[in-house]
């Protein structure tokens, strides 16, 4: 086992490439989101020999652009699907407790009621049916509450008055989705999975009618290869039809859904608690994000670039116009840090409105050999990967045990409450700033102790990078340890700067890129150019962002060239 437990530094990746040349696999997993990172941690922890692939980032696509909830579905109780409602209450309980409590925190929401009698009981009806379908959990929430107006409006003082007549409080769970991902992926590899970023599925190999494998292609290097698998897992989310197209007819169908989000600065919301809203097409949150607020989401089809969706104007003045019909004090354009949009992979249903497809998922085998799994919510990734690897089992030739991962921590919660509680100890003995000490806690877990042994190695690197959030140290351990390849790896999912501020991670790129050509050889030219990927990127979005619709935002974002595509630049 490696000196730091799951570490995805540049070494690991080259033993990765070389095994997944020369060695035979249980299961191979196509995906890096949370639900193929999911399927390669239920597959090890059961002992089979896995390995994941992944052709960009870990967490590169939906699983770094969700609403950052770990939740229910409150929601999905009008459409009568207690089943899912049920389970996932279960699975948030497990996750907030047992597997990842330092990445989970709990949070409240308030539903502002603005009829005195129906929708108290109506809406009220529904939350207590939330919390009662919450027992079946070993670990509860705390339970809702009725609010007056008086009372609702001393909690979010930033509501108008005149946008309620009372409320209803209930609690759920907040999460960093891609640090969660990540998470996820290095218990995996410290279980015994073998995890490749950077490396594509060019194609898949049959033989006798069945899939047997993959041809692979190292995007760093350009190199192709094969590799060797009793089953093949796609994992890919809203890219799954461009795998099961490899191999013949398709097994499962999905639509993608853009939702997008807005970031704007705390002084903006006065308020203690989070709030959902009713809108004409969708839902409205509006969730506390450490001294910010996160505002989403939209939800309507997508059929255009599925690597990099775009956040439009239009987009962004519809989460704008909701928000204003019920906050104190508007706000505008000027007002936004940061905007991120992402792709829902839902399973194809016969309604063009995406609202109605089912979140629910779904395992085929339309190829044997191949396996694909789409739909469900982050929040259920566990059991959906429990489903994949379960199918997989049946064709494996041997017995294979039952999912085990309902009693795997995650790296980090080791010990997680020894630790959680000492951040005002750690920051005196490091000399650094308590709250920084708090923000490490709850990104890292038990494991902080990686990043602050990085730190008192070279004083530079207990620098805090321009933004005010980061440590230096914190770049150096996303390669170290986390598989960061390039500087929108670190930027965007691993430290989430991307849109935390304002000037969406440019003061910090120079800085960043200097730490990670230190770690990965880069030269000159090479660290100039991940700098220059990072501005175009930033730049590109910029202008989408202020498109008047999809088309001409994706036409923005296109502009810009993909960090792992090979150029003619050293590295």
């Amino acid at each position: 086992m490696d000196a730091v437990p799951g570490s995805l530094g540049p070494a690991q990746r080259d033993e990765s490439i070389n095994k997944l040349k020369s060695e035979h696999f249980d299961v191979l997993v196509v995906g890096g989101g949370i639900t193929g990172a999911g399927c390669a941690l239920d597959a090890a922890t059961r002992g089979l020999s896995v390995a994941l692939v992944e052709q960009r980032d870990l967490s590169s696509g939906t699983s770094s652009r969700s609403s950052k909830l770990i939740h229910g579905g409150l929601r999905y109780l009008e459409q009568f699907d207690f089943a899912l409602v049920r389970e996932a209450l279960r699975e948030r309980g497990l996750l907030a407790h047992t597997i990842g409590p330092h990445l989970i925190r709990p949070i409240s929401f308030l539903i502002p009621l603005t009829s005195r009698l129906w929708q108290r009981v109506y809406i009220g009806s529904g939350v207590l049916l939330y919390d009662l379908l919450a027992l079946s959990s070993k670990h509860p929430f705390a339970r809702h509450r009725h609010l007056s107006r008086r009372s609702a409006l001393e909690l979010m003082p930033g509501l108008k008055s005149s946008s309620l007549i009372g409320g209803i409080i209930y609690h759920d769970a907040q999460v960093d989705d891609a640090r969660y991902t990540i998470a996820v992926a290095r218990t995996a590899a410290r279980h015994g999975a073998v995890v490749a970023t950077s490396t594509e599925v060019v194609g898949l190999t049959l033989a006798n009618g069945k899939v047997v494998g993959a041809k692979l292609r190292d995007v760093e290097t350009g190199n192709s290869f094969d590799v060797s698998a009793t089953k093949v897992i796609n994992a890919t989310g809203v890219w799954i039809d461009q795998i099961q197209d490899m191999a013949g007819p398709a097994g499962i169908k999905v639509e993608a859904a853009k939702g997008i989000h807005i970031i704007v600065p705390g002084h903006c919301i006065d308020g203690d608690t989070g709030v959902v809203v009713r809108t004409a097409k969708s839902v409205l949150f509006i969730i506390p994000w450490g001294d910010q607020w996160l505002l989403g989401t939209t939800d309507t089809a997508w059929h255009l670039d599925r690597n990099h969706p775009a956040a439009s104007g239009a987009d962004i003045d519809y989460l704008l116009e909701q928000a204003n019909t019920v906050l104190q004090r508007r706000l505008t354009s000027e007002d936004v840090v940061g905007v991120f949009a992402g792709l829902r992979p839902l399973i194809q249903g016969t309604d063009e409105d995406t609202t109605k497809l089912s979140r629910e998922h779904a395992v085929a085998e339309a190829t044997p050999g191949l396996i694909s799994i789409a739909g469900g919510k982050f929040t259920t990734y566990r059991v959906m990967a429990a489903d994949a690897i379960d199918r997989a089992a049946e064709g494996l030739g041997h017995a294979v045990s039952k999912s085990c991962t309902a009693e795997v921590p995650l790296i980090g919660a080791d010990d997680w409450g020894q630790w959680k509680d000492s951040a005002s100890e750690l920051a005196s003995a490091h000399g650094l700033d308590a709250r920084l000490i708090e923000r490490l806690l709850w990104r890292h877990g038990s494991r902080i102790a990686d990043v602050l042994g990085i730190a008192e190695s070279d004083p530079a690197l207990k620098e805090v990078l321009p933004g005010g959030r980061y440590l230096a140290a914190e770049v150096v351990h996303a390669v170290r340890h986390e598989g960061a390849l390039h500087l929108d790896d670190v930027l965007a999912r691993r430290m989430r700067i991307s849109f935390e501020n304002e000037l969406r991670g440019i003061s910090a790129a120079g800085h960043a890129a200097a730490l990670m050509a230190d770690e990965l050889g880069w030269s000159t030219e090479k660290t100039q150019h991940e700098i220059a990927l990072w501005t175009d990127r930033v730049a590109a979005e910029r202008i989408a962002n202020t498109a008047p619709d999809d088309d001409a935002a994706d036409a923005a974002r296109r502009e810009v060239t993909d960090a792992r595509l090979i150029v003619d630049v050293d590295s």
